[in-house]
């Protein structure tokens, strides 16, 4: 499979299983509706925040063109940045869409409803996470996986000289 292919395939699916997540949880639930999953440790919990994570900058007036064109320039950074990746950088590559994707999301509900959907609560005891979606675990997982990536890249650097 060619780089690109893969970063599409990797966003295609991340958006799917993001926006139709979120479909699913605006229809079936109700808002601050919450569903026991695992008790004391995970529930579904619809909620929607207009800031970003912890919801950082909700009340600010100017929250919305901010975050959408914090999303649309870090869109186009990955793509530049994936651009310039070597063939062989696989899991980078991996990494940067699903990144992309998950950025994609979220900026897809600020147009669409000015916020995001959120609904994974995961927590122990009464301490919670905050409330985060597929689209959030797309970007942290791929933040996760550049940073390994990199550490890969570091250590053949150095067995190279």
């Amino acid at each position: 499979m060619g780089r690109w292919a893969l970063f599409s395939a990797i966003s295609v699916v991340g958006l799917l299983l993001d926006q139709a997540s979120k479909l699913y949880i605006h229809r079936s639930m109700e808002l601050f509706q919450s569903i026991p999953v695992i008790d004391g440790f995970f529930n579904i919990f619809y909620i929607r925040n207009r800031g970003a994570a912890f919801s950082f900058l909700s009340q600010a007036s100017w929250r919305l063109p901010f975050f959408i064109a914090v999303s649309l320039i870090a869109s186009a950074v990955i793509l530049v940045a994936f651009g310039r990746l070597r063939n062989d950088q696989k899991l980078a590559q991996a990494s940067l869409a699903m990144i992309f994707s998950g950025a994609v999301g979220n900026l897809i509900d600020r147009v669409r409803m000015g916020e995001v959907i959120d609904f994974l609560d995961v927590y122990w005891g009464n301490h919670h996470w905050p409330a985060f979606n597929v689209a959030d675990s797309f970007i942290c997982v791929g933040v996760a996986l550049l940073a390994l990536d990199m550490l890969r890249e570091e250590r053949r650097a150095k067995r190279a000289v």
